[in-house]
């Protein structure tokens, strides 16, 4: 589904923990998240420190939308 919805020019970005099920989906843009129960967040960090977290796991998926791609690519 993510190829069908690139084709069309819309830019998918695929968060997700297990990068190697991103790829075989077939996801251009992958941005790797935390953990299987809490993939943007880490409930172990309090207050600032989680907000912060999720934060920078957003904005990299963000930047990932506007960067072009040819093939599948990791943004660590």
């Amino acid at each position: 589904m993510v190829k069908e919805i690139e084709r069309f020019g819309i830019p998918i970005i695929h968060m997700s923990t297990i990068t190697t099920i991103s790829q075989a989906v077939g996801a251009n843009r992958i941005v790797p998240t935390i953990a299987i129960p809490y993939p943007v967040g880490n409930p172990s960090i309090a207050g600032p420190g989680e907000e912060a977290l999720r934060r920078e796991l957003v904005v990299r998926a963000v930047k990932a939308l506007g960067t072009s791609v040819e093939d599948i690519t990791i943004f660590e």
